[in-house]
């Protein structure tokens, strides 16, 4: 090409219209910066559980549409197995996914199951739910798993309640282009679909393990919340280098990119999005509502035995 069109070119992208003009930069995706890297912190919850806990101790609007992520790994069944025995949940969801051991569930809808290693339950509580989680560690007294709460829109908080036990097995396992192994949970990476559908958060979660000098760039929805949790080794998430139970809180942008260096070990991660609901929450342990006056009557539900809504009281 000469001078001479060289500089018509560039006399055009001057005189070009605004709209040409942003489709060009829109053209080029956005990585998404590091907001904030998070430690969890250790608790007691349920009838004597000690876990880690990430996500649920500032504003609850803080992570919309998720409201509370705990870690309950630990080696020692004196930590675990108490567990949690017969509590009530309405307008919200929890996720539960086990790496090691298992857990027993039942619940007021008749379901009784075990979640396994690599298992899933994934259960939207709506109108109410009354149900208990009893871990139990391996043959070696390990429990490995991690619950996460995300809220449920005003007109799905009083629907019917819906229990999803997901094996292991139905969960697919790629590897993307870049070589990392990514379990999908919900939503899509590597040209596979997650069994997770239909939820009105349009949540992703994958299970992402990162081999040493090597990287992953995972497309992501621009307005949704989107966070790591680092559950093994160390990776670099934007400037920072992240490990163990520490969870990674992005800015929006198109985009997430998880290096690891040649010297490190390979990183292994939660990676979490969802459309932010943008509703008031008024959140009292096992039940989140609205209103106050929506959560006084929920817990007056409890006491008085109508907090279990049947199919045509719903309808």
């Amino acid at each position: 090409m000469t001078f001479e069109s060289l500089v018509s070119v560039a006399q055009i992208a001057e005189r070009r219209p605004a709209r040409y003009a942003c489709a060009l930069e829109v053209a080029v995706p956005q990585t998404r910066a590091v907001r904030q890297v998070v430690q969890s912190r250790p608790t007691l919850e349920g009838a004597g559980v000690h876990l880690h806990r990430a996500i649920g101790l500032g504003p609850p609007e803080q992570y919309d549409p998720f409201l509370l992520l705990d870690d309950f790994r630990s080696d020692d069944p004196a930590q675990y197995r108490r567990g949690f025995p017969w509590h009530p949940h309405r307008g919200m969801e929890t996720i539960t996914y086990v790496l090691e051991g298992e857990v027993d569930h039942a619940d007021s809808l008749g379901n009784r199951g075990v979640i396994g290693p690599g298992d899933v339950q994934w259960m939207s509580a709506g109108s109410g739910i009354i149900h208990q989680e009893m871990p139990k560690g391996d043959a070696r007294g390990a429990m490995y798993g991690f619950q996460l709460w995300a809220n449920l829109p005003a007109a799905s908080k009083m629907t019917e309640p819906r229990y999803r036990g997901i094996t292991a097995s139905e969960i697919p396992t790629v590897t993307d282009s870049g070589g990392a192994t990514v379990r999908v949970i919900a939503g899509r990476a590597g040209g596979a679909t997650g069994p997770v559908r239909d939820v009105v958060t349009q949540p992703e979660y994958l299970d992402v393990t990162v081999e040493a000098d090597k990287a992953f760039t995972h497309q992501t929805a621009r307005g949704h919340t989107v966070f790591a949790y680092v559950i093994g080794g160390v990776g670099r998430f934007g400037d920072a280098e992240v490990g163990d139970r520490h969870l990674v809180w992005f800015a929006d942008g198109d985009e997430v990119s998880v290096s690891v260096s040649a010297e490190a070990p390979a990183v292994r991660f939660l990676l979490v999005s969802g459309k932010p609901i943008g509703e008031p929450i008024a959140w009292r342990g096992p039940i989140v509502m609205n209103t106050e006056d929506e959560l006084r009557v929920a817990f007056a539900e409890l006491e008085s035995g109508t907090f279990i809504k049947s199919s045509a009281e719903l309808s």
